[in-house]
């Protein structure tokens, strides 16, 4: 009999939570197949088979164990059942059209498919997967599905009316990490917020001009997150008090830029790092954050992605912000929000001209960066973000070739 035990997954983590269990009681499993999937305060990860044998599970679901608790055993001295490669049948299953619904029927009540957009509403809404009638292939859940769930609070899936019970869930390990440093940010740190707008006009006309050779050169999209990291790698090597921090009684200045990216994944908000992005190409930048968002949205974050960080930027225009004070990711000092683009009527040499316009906050912490530094930085981002030619290399060309 074999011991499986909670693995150590970061040197700052001490307990995990067991979600959810992939296999069953007596169950044969072969090795290194997946059996459960544990939560840490920072990421989830999976737990796989030492070796082949008959599963005897010892943790139940929704446990707390620490690093080094027993979580099941492996009978590996157990006979491999038969029907032991059965699983490998119903992969095929769909290719048989005699009867392809049953397999469907059964899978569809413990395991909702939701696209990815329509996922990061429902975690950002906190709506269920339960509560909402999927229109898609095989009951998949789309986007629409989920606002038109949001938009009939009184209807429950799309047909049943809601009831008036209450339900109490335990409270996730990394939701709990969230609530905590959200609490920490506000009570431990003089924290204000600038704004500022930025025509983006520039950025979308260069998108729609290099977007299908972009792709082709480098194959991924060209995106608006590769020019506000770039525009704030930028930025903050000019104003070097936004990419510090407090340390006790010590300033810590930072020599590069390791760009967090607020995402916001099925289980909660994650931030992984995009680290030394001031030495990252545009398309460089735009694999990573492909990378990390998939990853994000999949659970598979390693706590070494999400360690560190110098800076953060989040974008709630995704879902639809018009303006926002976001918190800053302590021990960062400061925090990039973008919101939506809208059309809105502007000024422009005296005449009225429609612009896409976006709403730029950043917020920060009052003890290290003062207003000057702050409007400073959020200024020169707009600056950058409205004429993407300095992000080549920060600054004017004829003021160069002018030596002014």
């Amino acid at each position: 009999m074999i011991d499986i035990k909670v693995p150590s997954v970061g040197e700052s983590i001490s307990e995990v939570s067991l979600v959810k269990w992939l296999k069953k009681e007596g169950d044969y499993v072969n090795r290194d197949e997946i059996l459960c999937e544990l939560e840490s305060e920072k990421a989830t990860f999976e737990l796989n088979a030492e070796q082949a044998g008959i599963l005897h599970i010892v943790a139940q679901e929704g446990a707390t164990l620490n690093i080094g608790d027993l979580a099941c055993k492996i009978d590996e001295t157990a006979a491999k059942p038969e029907g032991a490669a059965a699983p490998a049948p119903k992969q095929e299953a769909p290719k048989k059209e005699a009867a392809p619904a049953a397999p469907v029927k059964e899978a569809a009540p413990t395991d909702v498919k939701a696209t990815p957009v329509a996922q990061a509403i429902m975690s950002d809404k906190q709506v269920k997967p339960t509560e909402v009638k999927g229109s898609g292939s095989l009951g998949r859940i789309l986007k629409h599905d989920v606002l038109d769930a949001i938009s009939h609070p009184g209807r429950k899936g799309g047909d049943a009316a809601y009831t008036r019970e209450e339900r109490r869930e335990k409270m996730s390990n990394l939701r709990k990490t969230v609530s905590r440093r959200l609490v920490e940010a506000k009570n431990s740190t003089a924290m204000l917020t600038t704004f500022n707008e930025v025509d983006m006009t520039r950025i979308m006309d260069i998108r729609k001009q290099y977007k299908d050779t972009f792709k082709e050169s480098h194959g991924v999209n060209l995106g608006f997150m590769s020019f506000f990291a770039k525009a704030c790698c930028t930025a903050l090597q000019e104003w070097p008090a936004v990419n510090a921090y407090i340390d006790g009684d010590n300033l810590v200045y930072h020599d590069y830029c390791d760009i967090s990216i607020a995402v916001s994944a099925p289980k909660g908000l994650v931030v992984p790092v995009i680290r030394n992005a001031e030495s990252m190409s545009m398309a460089e930048i735009e694999q990573r954050v492909m990378e990390l968002a998939k990853k994000a949205r999949d659970n598979k974050l390693s706590p070494d992605e999400m360690a560190g960080g110098t800076f953060t930027i989040t974008n709630g225009g995704v879902f639809g912000s018009l303006m926002s004070t976001p918190i800053i990711n302590i021990p960062q000092s400061a925090i990039l929000g973008m919101h939506k683009i809208q059309d809105r009527p502007m000024a422009i040499n005296g005449k009225v001209e429609i612009r896409p316009m976006m709403y730029l906050a950043v917020s920060y912490d009052h003890r290290i960066i003062d207003g000057r530094e702050s409007v400073g930085f959020l200024v020169r981002v707009k600056e950058l973000l409205e004429n993407p030619e300095l992000l080549l290399f920060g600054k004017d060309p004829v003021k160069t070739l002018l030596e002014l």
